[in-house]
C-alpha cells in the first residue's frame, strides 16, 4: 500500500470557508503525515468563487490538487471524483464547511491499521447542530440501521478514512455518501466506528442538502434503492484447484 496519505474534500459554493478549512487542514497533515500527504479538492460546479480560489491554493502548495467537475453532480459524484483522483494507499474525507476537526485523521487512521478494518468511520459524540436537526440524523440513522443491518449510528458524518482500493470497488449513485459505510459492508468488506470531534459551521450556510420533506422523500427512496442493492448482492467464495 502507498504511504501517501489523501484527504478529499468536496467543496459546492464554498467561498467562505475553503479558505480556512484547507489552511487548518494542510497545518494538521504537515504536524502528523509529514510529507507523506495530498489534500485532493474537489469543486462541484461552484458558481462562486470557489473555483477560483482552489486552483490558487494549487498553484501555492505542491500538496494541493484542485479537481473540477461539471456541471453541479452532488456530493456523491465530488466524493467519487475525489476517491478516483486521490493516489493514496489510504483514503480520509472531511466536510467542506469546517465542521470536521482535521486532527481526528491521525487517531483514525491509526485506529484503522490497528483493527485491521478496511473502513473507520467517525461519530460525532458532541453535535454542533441544532436539535431539530439532531433529531432528524438520530432517527434517520436508527431507521436506516434498522432496515440495512449495517451497525452504523452516525453515517451524517463524513470524517472517515479508508483503503482506496476497497473504495474503488464500490458503485456510486447520487446520494450514495449516505450509505457509503453500508455500501462497503456489501462488498465484504470491515468496517468499524470511533468518536470524533464536531464543531459549529463557522461561516456561510449548508449548500448540500434542501428542506425536511424534500430530504425525507428522497432519503426514502435511496434507502429503498440501497434495500435492494442489498438484498440483490452476490456473496459467493472462490476457490481453484491447484492442479499438479
Amino acid at each position: 500500500m502507498s504511504a501517501l496519505f489523501s484527504v478529499v474534500i468536496p467543496f459546492y459554493n464554498e467561498e467562505e470557508c475553503i479558505g480556512d478549512v484547507c489552511r487548518e487542514a494542510m497545518d494538521v497533515l504537515r504536524r502528523d503525515f509529514g510529507s507523506e500527504w495530498e489534500l485532493v479538492l474537489v469543486d462541484d460546479g461552484s458558481t462562486d468563487s470557489t473555483a477560483g480560489r482552489m486552483d490558487r491554493l494549487a498553484d501555492a502548495h505542491p500538496n494541493v490538487r484542485a479537481i473540477h467537475i461539471r456541471p453541479n453532480s452532488g456530493q456523491s459524484a465530488a466524493l467519487e471524483a475525489g476517491i478516483r483522483a486521490a493516489r493514496g494507499g489510504l483514503v480520509g474525507t472531511l466536510d467542506g464547511d469546517g465542521q470536521n476537526d482535521p486532527a481526528d485523521l491521525l487517531r483514525i487512521a491509526t485506529a484503522l491499521r490497528h483493527r485491521g478494518v478496511d473502513m473507520m468511520c467517525g461519530v460525532r459524540a458532541r453535535r454542533a447542530d441544532s436539535i431539530a436537526r439532531r433529531i432528524m440524523s438520530r432517527v434517520a440513522n436508527r431507521l436506516r440501521s434498522r432496515v440495512l443491518r449495517d451497525g452504523i449510528t452516525d453515517v451524517g458524518c463524513s470524517l472517515r478514512v479508508f483503503r482506496r482500493r476497497r473504495a474503488l470497488r464500490v458503485r456510486f449513485f447520487r446520494n450514495a455518501h449516505r450509505f457509503f459505510p453500508a455500501l462497503f459492508i456489501m462488498q465484504g468488506f470491515r468496517v468499524a466506528e470511533m468518536p470524533v470531534g464536531h464543531r459549529p459551521r463557522s461561516k456561510g450556510v449548508s449548500k448540500y442538502g434542501g428542506g425536511f420533506r424534500s430530504r425525507a422523500f428522497v432519503g426514502t427512496l435511496d434507502l429503498a434503492g440501497t434495500w435492494w442493492l442489498r438484498q440483490r448482492a452476490l456473496r459467493y467464495r472462490m476457490t481453484e484447484h491447484p492442479g499438479r
